[in-house]
C-alpha cells in the first residue's frame, strides 16, 4: 500500500536568481502538473512546505521560493545535481479551459506571480486562445521584481500595468494594483475571467475593486495557501470552517473564497 505522505528525491538541474531573497529552482519531473497546483517540498530532518509550481516543461517543474526560514535556507543551500524531496502535485488548478475565447484579467502581487506564471506563459505561447489578456502586477519595490525577462516579453502581447508600491521607476507605475483595476474595461467584456493571487488583504481589496468596476463574483478566481501542512486533508491546519484548503483549493471561485479569505 502506497504511503501518500512519502516524499521522493528529484534532482535539482538549475537554480536561477530572481531577487536577493527569491530564487527559482528547476527540478527533474516527468509527471503532470496543472496550472496553479502545488507540491510539498522537503529536506529530510529539516522540514516540509507547500510551494506552487511556477514553471513546467516536459521533464521538469520549477518553484520560485523566498528564503524565509529553516527549510528554505536548506533548499537555498542545494546545488545543481543534488536532490530536493517532493510529493504531489496537489490541489485544484486554474480552469484554463474555461478561459478560452474570453477576456482574461490577471492581478498578482509579489510572489503571487509565481502560481500564475505558467498560465500567463500558456496564453503568451497561444495568443489566439483568449480574446485579450490583461495583467496587473505589483511589487514592493524595484528590488522585489520577479521574472523581469518575462515581464518584458508579456508586454508585447498582453495589456500590462506593472507597479511598485512606493517608488517610481522606468516601466512601472507608482501605487498598488488596486489603483489600476479601473483602467481595465471589465464592464465592456462580453465574457471574461479574473484571476487574483497575492496576500489575503490584497486579494480581498482587488476583488472588491473588480466588483465595483462591474465584475461578477462567479467570474473571479483566487489562490492561496493557508497554513497547509499535510496537503491531503488529514492534519486540519488549513481548515476554515468546513473547508480544507489543501483539498478544495488552493484555487477557489470567489463565490466560495469570499467567506474564506482572512
Amino acid at each position: 500500500m502506497e504511503n501518500i505522505m512519502l516524499s521522493k528525491p528529484h534532482k535539482v538541474v538549475k537554480i536561477m536568481k530572481e531577487t536577493q531573497a527569491e530564487y527559482t529552482f528547476r527540478v527533474e519531473y516527468t509527471g503532470e502538473a496543472k496550472h496553479g497546483q502545488f507540491f510539498m517540498l522537503s529536506i529530510p530532518k529539516v522540514g516540509e512546505a507547500p510551494i506552487s509550481v511556477s514553471g513546467k516543461g516536459d521533464d521538469y517543474v520549477e518553484f520560485t521560493i523566498r528564503k524565509v526560514g529553516r527549510l528554505t535556507e536548506g533548499i537555498f543551500g542545494l546545488a545543481p545535481g543534488e536532490n530536493l524531496f517532493m510529493r504531489g502535485p496537489y490541489g485544484n488548478a486554474f480552469p484554463v479551459e474555461e478561459f478560452k475565447n474570453k477576456d482574461l484579467l490577471v492581478i498578482c502581487g509579489g510572489t503571487g506571480m509565481a502560481p500564475v506564471r505558467t498560465t500567463l506563459n500558456y496564453f503568451y505561447n497561444h495568443p489566439d486562445v483568449c480574446k485579450s489578456v490583461n495583467l496587473i502586477a505589483g511589487f514592493k519595490d524595484l528590488n522585489s521584481v520577479l521574472f523581469t525577462d518575462e515581464l518584458e516579453k508579456w508586454k508585447s502581447r498582453f495589456n500590462t500595468w506593472y507597479c511598485l508600491d512606493n517608488m517610481e521607476a522606468d516601466g512601472f507605475h507608482k501605487g498598488f494594483v488596486t489603483e489600476y483595476i479601473k483602467e481595465v474595461p471589465i464592464s465592456s467584456f462580453e465574457d471574461y475571467n479574473i484571476v487574483i493571487v497575492g496576500p489575503p488583504a490584497m486579494m480581498r481589496f482587488s476583488a472588491q475593486e473588480c466588483i465595483k468596476n462591474g465584475a461578477e463574483l462567479e467570474k473571479i478566481w483566487v489562490s492561496f495557501e493557508r497554513k497547509m501542512s499535510c496537503a491531503v486533508g488529514k492534519c486540519g491546519h488549513c481548515k476554515i470552517n468546513e473547508t480544507y484548503v489543501c483539498l478544495e483549493g488552493p484555487v477557489f471561485n470567489y463565490t466560495v473564497a469570499k467567506d474564506l479569505l482572512d
